[in-house]
């Protein structure tokens, strides 16, 4: 489950110069007014390294280029940054206005992070992902939306399809394949065909709302890209994959510089280690609880024990599966069914947007199960896109009914929770409503994480499917994948778990089924910092709710409080939290 943007480096746009709404909120003071002029320049300098991002963001200026990925273009970005981050510091931020200064705040971290990842874990030279995300995000992102008309669309693919050849060179140069780790590149090498499968499915197709002439150089475009990706896969199959010994470790002190950078929370690496295993221990106990009572309710014996109590009523819940071809129609049901019992309970303000439920493209499969794709900040009442990951067609049926037994209707009703009504769909939609375009480029993976999980436990509270004790069960053992989410990335990371001992923590542990685990471990080696986010944000959320009931006492109001937090677009929860006491922005 993952918000679609979270592997992808952010960029932003120059939305002041366009006269839509401002960079950060309205200027109040000299200092605000210096913020606000960086702001732009910052928002305005991003588009002109990432056009492709410009496009997913809803800038569409320059749809007909590509990103420059060369070593000559990363050095310019890098001293743009430094001279950026250097008036950021400079800024007096206690002269600023509350909102103000939580976006220099992240401003701020945003630089530094850049500047950490190109000079120190440098990336680029070992992660083909991001090169891979780039190419089909270049065509996808024109294609998916009905922005603007086909045929202007059609002319910006075909100047990108042009260029891509350039691109997937320029790619092959820049990676060092001794650095790169072989899953990256064993994972890449499977994607690499979901290029062409962009060009063949959502552009050639619609060759005929071109005329000849340009209809004839859509298809030389075609056919010299897909020579290009016949020749990117030999270099994929041939050289990358042989010669990847990279590591996919960071080790400790990477590890926890680029942890600070990714939750910009005042959670260490050790403090998140101690809250989550104790949070792992509380919430067994509570499956144990719902187990029990479970089985009772069924007539079934209850086992001695936590482990085979729960696993028992787990069964219970793994019986009701979707069949393997109908996850899409499946998710589709389910979100409408959130949907509307979301509203009855009055739990959060929905969105007015559309979205639909769609089978992920096959270039970015293989990192997450499902993601929300939203429109971005500029590009007003398009679809919000809920993409479901199908099951591969080489997996035995003994693997299928391992994933399907894993997304049982119950799971499948938690990810379009999560993904959907009222997660990350409706997080999205009230954060894109925000008037600073920064804070909306530059959001939280905490913050959208989090609250994700918060509304999935929030609706089993509100008794979501007439308060089924196999929603309850399926909920809480959603949560301790959230909890051992941020206990792995460590185990991978720092403490050098090996697949056999990660397999057992999963399957044990967290109760995951086979296909789920081995997909994970996968993604624990495909990221790093990221799995965290869902545990340390949704503990923020929960204890931001907290603190609010314990303030408003009797006069605590559910729907007031969401809404007032997605008020603020997505920052980090601390300063959601400063925002909303009225309290210091730290």
């Amino acid at each position: 489950m993952s918000y679609a943007l979270t592997r992808r480096t952010v960029a932003a746009l120059p939305l002041v110069l366009m006269g839509l709404r401002p960079a950060v909120a309205q200027a109040a003071s000299p200092a605000d007014a210096r913020f606000a002029d960086l702001a732009k320049r910052f928002l305005d300098r991003l588009l002109l390294a990432s056009p492709i991002r410009a496009t997913t963001l809803g800038d569409h200026r320059n749809d007909h280029r590509l990103d420059d990925v060369s070593a000559a273009a990363r050095a310019r970005e890098l001293a743009a940054s430094k001279a950026l981050l250097k008036e950021a510091q400079a800024i007096p931020a206690r002269e600023l206005s509350p909102e103000n200064q939580v976006d220099l705040a992240i401003l701020k971290n945003n630089l530094a992070f850049g500047i950490w990842s190109t000079e120190v874990l440098q990336d680029w030279a070992w992660d083909p992902q991001t090169y891979n995300d780039l190419a089909g995000s270049a065509l996808y992102g024109l294609m998916a939306r009905e922005f603007a008309p086909a045929p202007v669309r059609l002319r910006a693919a075909i100047a990108r399809m042009e260029a891509l050849p350039a691109f997937l060179a320029q790619a092959r140069a820049e990676l060092q394949p001794a650095r790169v780790p072989p899953t990256h590149a064993q994972t890449v090498a499977r994607q690499n065909a979901g290029l062409m499968s962009i060009v063949d499915s959502m552009i050639l197709p619609k060759a005929g709302e071109l005329p000849p002439a340009e209809q004839a150089r859509l298809r030389a475009a075609a056919d010299k890209l897909r020579a290009a990706s016949a020749e990117h896969q030999v270099w994929l199959d041939k050289t990358l994959v042989p010669q990847a010994k990279g590591d996919f470790r960071l080790g400790a002190r990477l590890y926890d510089e680029k942890l600070a950078f990714a939750l910009n929370s005042p959670l260490d690496r050790a403090e998140i280690r101690r809250r989550a295993d104790a949070a792992l221990t509380a919430t067994r106990a509570r499956m144990h609880g719902v187990s029990r009572t479970l089985l009772t309710a069924r007539g079934r014996p209850v086992p001695d024990g936590e482990q085979a109590a729960i696993e028992a009523a787990l069964e219970l819940v793994y019986a009701d599966r979707a069949p393997r071809d109908k996850l899409v129609e499946t998710s589709r049901a389910a979100l409408d069914q959130a949907t509307r019992f979301t509203r009855e309970k009055d739990l959060v303000t929905l969105p007015d947007a559309p979205v639909q439920v769609i089978l992920m493209p096959e270039f970015q499969r293989g990192f997450a199960v499902a993601y929300c794709d939203p429109p971005g900040p500029l590009d007003k009442h398009l679809d919000t896109f809920y993409a479901v990951s199908p099951i591969p067609d080489e997996w035995t049926d003994e693997q299928a009914q391992s994933f399907l037994r894993e997304y049982n209707i119950f799971g499948i009703h938690d990810v379009a929770i999560h993904e959907g009504v009222p997660g990350h769909y409706t997080q999205l939609w009230h954060g894109n409503k925000h008037p600073s375009v920064l804070r909306a480029v530059l959001w939280s993976g905490p913050f959208v994480e989090g609250w994700a999980v918060y509304a999935e436990e929030m609706m089993a509270d509100a008794g979501y499917l007439d308060g089924d004790p196999r929603f309850r069960l399926q909920q809480l053992k959603m949560r301790v994948r959230t909890i051992t989410n941020a206990i792995l990335d460590q185990m991978v990371h720092v403490d050098g778990a090996s697949e056999a001992e990660v397999m057992k923590f999963l399957t044990v542990t967290a109760f995951q089924q086979e296909r789920e685990a081995a997909g994970k471990w996968v993604r624990a080696q495909l990221s790093s910092a990221q799995l965290p986010t869902y545990f340390v944000g949704a503990s923020e959320h929960d204890e931001l709710r907290a603190e609010a009931r314990r303030r408003e006492g009797a006069g605590f109001d559910l729907k007031r409080f969401n809404d007032r937090v997605l008020s603020f677009g997505a920052p980090p929860v601390r300063y959601a939290r400063a925002l909303m006491f009225g309290e210091p922005i730290v």
